[in-house]
């Protein structure tokens, strides 16, 4: 169980793990996400499920080594073992034909929303992708997200690929000219990116779904780690979510949790690099 299958480096510090976990598999839907841990010892973390395999009975994970437990799964290769994987956990996506949707991914983002996107497509939705990286070496899956989308505008902030522009810039040229036409809007990546994407189309009234990462540990509901408010009323992510209405979260509260933990983050870090240099 939790053997990984494959691995693949999507961009220098970005890995892509395909892990053997049958009864995951089988039940994963589009949204949802597992919880990892590396090594016995070792925190737990969650991460979206980028794509799932029934029948191969594998999930996928892609994730940029930033911290101490994502440079360690970096580490692992084919045919090591996670400690324990843990999922599929939250609520799926809600998915249905709406007509015309624009789905907003940001960096490791974009493998975050590709199976909403891909879901949605599959439902008969005219689906318009906006995708967006600091530069075009951090730009993944363009080729699997041009696959399941009708429209797909690329963005970079240093103008390296595509357009130089933040993903908002084009959401909101086609909120402007077409938000009568435009059901619903998904948006995945950093929070900073998913809090205007949802400023971006609050003026036009257009739907705007995000799906939140707050920190978390045990992903039931209990440790109480990932509450957020929305709409004036706390919910856990883990349980009520991860999906929300982006114009109902308290943005500026959920960012602010985020960096609670940053101090002990960056020595948790500092350790396990001099370890490996030591």
């Amino acid at each position: 169980m939790y053997e990984i299958a494959a691995k693949e480096a999507l961009a220098s510090v970005t890995k892509r793990l395909v892990i053997k976990a049958p009864e995951v598999a089988y039940k994963a839907k589009a949204g949802q996400f597992v919880i990892v841990r590396a090594i016995e010892e070792g925190e737990r973390i969650p991460l979206t499920i980028a794509d799932h395999d029934p029948e191969e009975g594998t999930v996928t994970i892609v994730f940029q080594e930033v911290g101490k437990t994502t440079k360690l799964l970096g580490t692992l290769e084919v045919g090591d073992r996670l400690a324990s994987l843990t999922g599929p956990l939250g609520n799926p996506t809600e998915i249905k034909r709406y007509g015309n949707v624009v789905c907003v991914g940001g960096g490791v983002g974009i493998a975050c929303i590709y199976p909403i996107v891909r879901a949605l497509k599959e439902a008969g939705n005219y689906v318009i992708s906006i995708i967006g990286a600091r530069t075009k070496e951090l730009l993944i899956w363009e080729g699997r997200m041009r696959s399941v989308s009708d429209e797909l505008i690329i963005c970079t902030d240093d103008g390296s690929y595509g357009r130089k522009a933040l993903v908002t810039e084009p959401l909101k040229e086609l909120m402007e000219e077409r938000a009568e036409e435009i059901d619903r809007v998904w948006a995945v990546g950093p929070a900073i990116m998913m809090k205007f994407c949802s400023l971006t189309t609050k003026p036009f009234k257009v739907k705007t779904i995000a799906s939140l990462n707050p920190i978390m540990v045990d992903g039931t509901g209990m440790c109480g780690s990932c509450r957020v408010e929305v709409g004036g009323e706390t919910k856990f992510t883990c349980v009520d979510g991860p999906e929300f209405d982006g114009h109902l979260v308290n943005w500026d509260l959920l960012m602010a949790r985020q960096r609670i933990y940053l101090e002990e983050e960056r020595r948790a870090l500092e350790l396990f690099e001099g370890a490996r240099r030591g």
